[in-house]
């Protein structure tokens, strides 16, 4: 490790101008930094590290780590080339590829707009047509302000329609392909592993709002966030005296019917529970039909187009013309949102961008995309094997040597600083708002977290109270059910880490 003299008597401007670009995070000054004792080595890092892991391996948790300086030299490893599930740190590998392609990314985007075409029809009423331009951001909220489904049912209104034969959702710009290989089907109904597709509303999660009842035995109030979801709700809750709310969801994949379980004491607030729809297309044309429908606009019927992985889209009718668009959305935003609270969808959004590039907008032609890009900033292919964009998939599989090498090489690129700036922020923001608050850690650690069965992970960048930035990767795999607080563990790991250094 860099070690800094503590014999010298005073600080020098020269230290003072080296530790410049780390003075905004760093609470110690320069002179306490240089009076400090001196470092520890990479032994006596392994002999405080070691306790910290010993009671859960001896569990039978499996633990892969590395922690590295920014030039790549390890100071610390248990395992680094061993294979973990990687969790939402998947997320690390798809959104570095991302950065690296930004140009082509919005370009894409910019060429397939949301859109909305009106397509005539020999007999009666016109069509409409909604293309899907895998906007992850598409809302009907109240607040909505940009990427608006409002915005096209105003221009529908502008035309002084009254009646329309059919709104056709169109969200064949990806291939059909709603969930990732190996996802659990309990999470499927999920908002965490929502379906995907290139026609996407609200994050393509339904919102049930439940009140308590008038007295206890009742059953709760519910309503829904949109009153034509196509879903069909069994309130099975009771309005309890007193306690804690417990409610849950249940929905079975491909099912509409929507269970309502559990208790709701009287004076509880409002509560709101999200469920992930099977079709967010057919979803989509709902919402849009009820907002038409606000001004006074008969539908008769919707419609959806998907396509298949190895077929080609449909060509809308020549006689279509088209009625509005919306702007290109923010992907480096989107980013940036997709890091700090890890969003699943928005992460298999982006790996579908990628396979715009050079394929048709599959999972596999956005898998190769991805691995392509990253292996030519140096990663080596046998590092990572991943199935998905978001890390929901137990089939992936990285190795904690491979995610320190995207880290330095990440941070040696054009984009590397926004992107190092984009993963959630240690006690402040994010999936780490809650976490190292109190600690040396606190705003001084950006990672990606990841949570999936049985496993946990952390990596990015860690700045230590002396100032140096360590690259880090920790993977938890096979954590005991019983094993209390594993991610006590990594964080007592981490803090000792930025405190011995």
């Amino acid at each position: 490790m860099r070690q800094i003299s503590s014999h010298a008597p005073r600080c020098s401007s020269r230290l003072l101008r080296k530790l410049l670009p780390y003075a905004a995070p760093i609470t110690l000054s320069a002179c306490a930094v240089q009076n400090a004792p001196p470092p520890l080595g990479p032994h006596a890092l392994a002999d405080r590290l070691s306790p910290i892991l010993q009671t859960s391996q001896d569990q039978g948790m499996r633990w892969g780590i590395v922690i590295a300086t920014q030039d790549g030299k390890t100071l610390f490893s248990r395992n680094p080339n061993g294979r973990f599930i990687p969790a939402s740190n998947t997320k690390l590998f798809t959104t570095a590829a991302a950065m690296a392609e930004l140009a082509e990314l919005d370009h894409e985007a910019a060429e397939h707009p949301t859109t909305l075409l009106l397509a005539p029809r020999p007999h009666g009423a016109p069509d409409l047509i909604l293309r899907g331009s895998g906007d992850a951001v598409l809302s009907d909220d109240a607040a909505c302000k940009t990427d608006c489904l409002k915005t096209l049912a105003d221009a529908v209104s502008a035309k002084r329609l009254r009646h329309i034969h059919a709104i056709i959702a169109d969200d064949q710009l990806f291939a059909d392909e709603r969930w990732g290989d190996g996802w659990s089907w309990n999470n499927l109904p999920t908002q965490w592993g929502t379906a995907v597709s290139a026609l996407t509303l609200n994050d393509n999660v339904a919102e049930l709002t439940v009140q308590p009842g008038t007295h206890p035995g009742d059953r709760p109030t519910v309503h829904w966030s949109a009153p034509d979801e196509g879903l069909t709700l069994v309130n099975q809750a009771l309005t309890v005296p007193d306690g804690k709310p417990e409610l849950s969801l249940e929905k079975k994949p491909g099912d509409t019917r929507v269970i309502l379980t559990g208790t709701l004491p009287i004076d509880a607030p409002v509560q709101t529970l999200k469920i992930g729809l099977d079709d967010p297309a057919l979803s989509t044309a709902r919402h849009l039909r009820s907002l038409l429908r606000q001004t006074g606009i008969r539908v008769q019927t919707i419609q959806v187009r998907h396509r298949l992985t190895k077929t080609a889209a449909d060509t809308p009718a020549p006689a279509a013309r088209i009625l509005a668009t919306l702007p290109a959305p923010d992907l480096k935003n989107d980013i940036r949102h997709l890091l700090k609270v890890s969003q699943n969808l928005h992460a298999e959004l982006i790996l579908r961008r990628l396979a715009l590039v050079h394929g048709k907008g599959s999972t596999e032609d956005g898998l190769t995309e991805r691995k392509q890009v990253l292996t030519t900033l140096g990663l080596p292919t046998a590092g990572f094997s991943l199935y998905d964009g978001s890390g929901m998939s137990p089939y992936n599989r990285v190795t904690p040597q491979t995610v320190i090498q995207l880290l330095r090489f990440a941070n040696n690129q054009p984009w590397g600083a926004d992107w190092r700036d984009d993963l959630p922020l240690a006690a402040r923001d994010g999936t780490l708002a809650h976490r190292f608050i109190g600690t040396p850690v606190a705003d001084h650690l950006h990672a990606k977290t990841g949570t999936l069965a049985a496993t946990h992970s952390l990596s990015g960048y860690l700045q230590t109270t002396r100032g140096q930035t360590l690259l880090i990767a920790i993977f938890a795999n096979d954590i005991p059910d019983d094993l209390p607080h594993p991610t006590k563990i990594m964080d007592d790991l981490v803090t000792a880490v930025a405190k011995a250094e």
